[in-house]
Formats: C-alpha cells, structure tokens, sequence
C-alpha cells in the first residue's frame, strides 16, 4: 500500500515530504546517502545509487535522509547512529611520567537535540611515549564518579604496556549532570536514560572515529573497558559498531528486567521491581522480541519497549564469537548472578572470572584484575 509522509520519524525512518508516494518497502530499502556537494543522492543497502546519471564511485556515504528531486529517500538512522561531524577534538598536555603522556581531551558531541550535559564531552587520554600506531582503549566508569579511579589506574597501567587509553567523563558524571541532578541517580526516567545510553555510545563511537585519524594510533585496534554502567555501554557499543576489537565488562551484564528484580540494593529495585506474575509477563515478551531478533535483525525489527535498545542483551548476539573477558563479582548486590549468567550464555559463554567481592569491594583485587586485563588485552592486540 502506498503511504504520504511529512517530516516525522517512522518507525525509527527519518523522511519529508514524498511527491509522488513511494512505497513503504521502497523507502525502507533506502539505507545510506551521499552529502557531497549538490544535491543529495539515495543509495540502496549494496550502495547502488537510486538516482540515474550518478557515478558509481560516488562521494562518501553517510547515515541520515535525502531529497532528490521530487522523491524523499528513507535512510535508517538507530538510536545510536548519528550525523556526519567534523572531528573537533581538542587535545591540552597535563602531565607526564616516563612511560607515558597525560593529556585533557574535549570534543562536541555529535547529536542533535542534545541534553544538558551532552553538548561536549571530556575526559583523560593517556598516550605512551615509546609506541607508534598503538592500539587504543577507551574505559568507561560506572554511574556517579567513584568508579572514574579504577579506570585511571588501569589506564595508566595499560598505557605503560605501550596501549593508548582514552578515560571520558560520561553522561552519568557529577560533572555533566546540571544542578543536583546526579543525585537522583538511579531514579531517572525512562526518557532521560534513554538519552543517557543514546549520548554516551554515540561519545564512544566518535572516539573510535577519532582513533583512525591520529598518527600515533591504531584506529583498526580499538578496544573497550567498561566498570558498570561503562560495561553496559561498552558491551552496547560494540554490538553496534564492528570496529571495536574487543571489550571487557567489570561487575556487569545483562536483562535490565532482571536486574531491577533481583538486584539486592534497595536502590535499584526502587521503582523498578513489579510483582511476580508482571516480571515472568514482561520476561516471556523480551524473550519473544529477543527470538525475533535473532531472526531478522535490529535494522528488521521495532521493539515493543523502548528500553529494549539499552538492554545490553539485546546486542548479545552481536558479541557472541567477539574477544570478551567479564570479571564479576560474585557477591554483588547491584547486578544479580541470574543477569549476568544470561547475559554470558547469549553472548557464547565467553572467558568470565567470579571474585568473591562485592559491586564496589571487586577493587580490593585490583592487582588481580590489571594482570588479567593487560594480559587479555596484549594477547587481543598482538603486543
């Protein structure tokens, strides 16, 4: 059936004004565009161009949408896709030791409609002194500011194996959220989280884009470290975007359901845990989506629930098969055993270390935990 669309999102489609109406299975072939200068030009999934006299090399291809003429061409933009931006990053010596350089880093996020605290990002970029094209690592810490230390010292741990590391402040930091916004963590809504994973993959990727353009590093060598919340973004992350060679997941995992169910700290199951008979409900429905999923795909699929795309298990098949290490409490009170087993068996069973410790205790083995890292790390990278 032929549809009229004006200016709205779709189903997760962005378009204007379609003069004649195109089919809707037409405009969902439409996955990638040219914004070389002109106009703009319609490419199918396989980058054959949709409008005649265009040269088949053709100029770069980009997420986003397209007037041509008098027809709009669809182009699937997900929640963490995001438009073409220039690589503004600016990067201010800070210290040094002898084993590596310290440097502040800042860029402009790459969204539109951004959110307070989302405008640019920031955080720390360790460079080693005696490595050229050095693979780089990106650790990402838990909500609030007290997880931003273990990833400091694993950083400067890892830049003295001759591996680069970025340490950004994320959405979730004290320093980005305005007023005392932070200390209604976790207690946000479902939109502000939903901006808060949208914001904080889409920093991760820009680094990775970041990565391919500096002289000193590796961009086909890209890894990331996520503590927490950092390991639910990392592991979401790289569901979404293939260059990212590897991550590994601290006192994390999966079904975000599960989690707000059974999680033992009073304040994660506030506001989230609903009655038995609801949770089994909810769980039968994920586990239907999930199988769906499975079958046809993200760009194949709407979610019943928005929350489905920050659910860390729903980019688990995209790991599976991937260089996972997860290091996990085996007390833990915010991340349930339950969740993180699932999460584990979706992604393929991975290598995974239990330490008797609880969420925050996990750190009393930090020699253990950078021996494994860097250990997993080099052995990923080749060093």
């Amino acid at each position: 059936m032929k549809e009229r669309f004006s200016g709205i999102l779709y189903r997760g489609y962005r378009f204007r004004k379609t003069l004649p109406p195109l089919e809707a299975a037409e405009l969902k072939e439409a996955r990638y565009l040219s914004t070389a200068g002109g106009p703009t030009w319609g490419y199918t999934p396989d980058r054959r161009r949709t409008t005649p006299g265009m040269a088949d090399s053709g100029p770069e291809i980009v997420p986003g949408f397209a007037i041509s003429g008098n027809c709009a061409i669809l182009v699937k933009m997900g929640p963490y896709e995001y438009p073409p931006a220039d690589l503004q990053f600016g990067v201010y010596f800070k210290r040094q030791s002898p084993r590596w350089w310290q440097h502040t880093v800042r860029f402009p996020v790459a969204l539109e409609g951004k959110d307070p605290g989302t405008e640019t990002a920031s955080g720390e970029y360790f460079q080693p002194r005696d490595a050229s094209s050095a693979p780089l690592v990106v650790l990402l810490h838990g909500v609030g500011d007290a997880s931003l230390v273990p990833c400091r010292w694993l950083a400067r741990s890892l830049a003295a194996r001759g591996i680069a590391c970025v340490v950004p402040r994320q959405v979730v930091h004290s320093s980005r959220l305005p007023g005392a916004g932070w200390r209604r963590m976790p207690s946000l809504s479902e939109d502000e989280w939903f901006q808060s994973y949208r914001a904080a993959v889409v920093e991760v990727r820009q680094m990775v884009d970041w990565a391919g353009i500096r002289s000193e590093l590796d961009g086909t060598r890209v890894a990331v470290l996520g503590i927490s919340f950092g390991g639910f973004i990392s592991a979401i992350t790289m569901g979404v975007d293939e260059r990212i060679t590897a991550a590994v997941l601290i006192v994390s995992g999966g079904n975000s359901a599960t989690i707000g169910q059974k999680a033992r700290a009073r304040v994660v199951r506030r506001g989230y845990r609903v009655s038995e008979s609801e949770y089994q409900a909810a769980q039968e429905q994920y586990r239907r989506y999930l199988a769906e999923l499975a079958e046809n795909g993200l760009d194949g699929l709407d979610p019943p629930q928005r929350s489905y795309l920050t659910d860390p298990m729903t980019y688990a098949g995209y790991l599976a098969g991937r260089r996972l290490l997860m290091i996990n409490a085996r007390w833990d009170e915010f991340i349930p055993r339950e969740a993180t087993l699932d999460f584990w068996e979706a992604c393929g069973r991975p290598e995974i270390a239990w330490l008797p410790a609880n969420h925050t205790g996990i750190w009393l083995w930090y020699p253990l935990i950078r021996k494994k890292v860097g250990q997993f790390l080099e052995s990923v990278f080749g060093l």
